[in-house]
This record gives structure tokens, sequence and C-alpha cells, in this order.
């Protein structure tokens, strides 16, 4: 059976749509470019068809997966979530303790990982790190130039 995929809410219904967008949008626009291509002569020179195609089978592909994480979500509900740990579906400030820098991040699950720059995974080095940690912890992180150091300022909802 296939691992379960823990997603919020908000990433699942941007899973949808996006889904529903390659379904109807992307496919018209792919079917238009071949039915003009089709139109340019000979499909078996046809470099226009070819790129179409082409086009048309990493989309379907795609739906193909996101179609299949979908069946394998569990989503985590708002009032599921801890905020006195980092958790997925928590917000997290963090203080980089070597420069001085705050930084937030929404904390999400791998497969909703496209969710935006103010997103980290769960799977992330500093994800990993931080996961299941409290308010005033400080974490070490291992990155290829070194270490990281962060202190965990506030978690929230």
């Amino acid at each position: 059976m296939a691992e379960k995929l823990l997603m919020t809410r908000e990433g699942y219904q941007n899973l949808k749509d996006e889904l529903e967008n390659l379904k109807t949008v992307k496919r018209m626009e792919i079917a238009d470019k071949i039915r003009v291509a089709r139109g340019f002569g000979d499909l078996s020179e046809n470099s226009e068809y070819d790129e179409a195609k082409n086009e048309q089978a990493i989309l379907e592909a795609k739906i193909q997966k996101i179609e299949e994480k979908l069946k394998h979500v569990t989503i985590i509900e708002a009032d599921q979530v801890n905020a006195s740990v980092v958790s997925i579906g928590t917000k997290v400030v963090l203080l980089d303790t070597e420069f001085g820098d705050e930084m937030q991040y929404r904390v999400v699950s791998a497969a909703e990982s496209d969710d935006g720059d103010d997103a980290i995974t769960n799977e992330s080095p500093v994800g990993k790190a931080i996961m299941g940690r409290k308010e005033g912890d400080e974490v070490v992180v291992k990155v290829p130039a070194g270490e990281l150091k962060f202190k965990i300022l506030k978690i929230s909802i």
C-alpha cells in the first residue's frame, strides 16, 4: 500500500485546484497546439506536432502523478495541530543565531512543498531539525558548508 501523505487543508485544496487547471485549461491549450500543428502538413516531418505531443505526454504524466498523490492524502486540520511544538501546519519564527536574522516559515509536508517561498518542508534539513521542538529550543543543522544554528522564537497556527 502506498504511503500516506500528510497535508494541510490549504495544501490539499491548492493541489486539487492545480489538477483542475491542468485537466481543463492546459489540456485545451495543448489540444489547440496539436490541432494547429496538424495543419502544417506531413506529420512525419512536423517538429511542432512532435513538440506538442511531447508536451501532452508530460502533462498527462503530471496529472496522473497528482491524482495518485490525492488518493493517499491525510489532511491535517487546524484543530489537530498542537502549537506547543513544531509540526506540519504550524508557523514558526526562527532566529539565525550567527547573523541575527529572523525568518518565518509555514511547516508543510514534502507533498505540498511547491506551496511558496514561506514554506519549509518537514523533510528538509531545517525542517527535520525543528520538528517536535518547542519555543526557546536551539537547533543545529548540518549543511555542506558547515552548520547553521537556529533558535525557535515562536510557534503558532
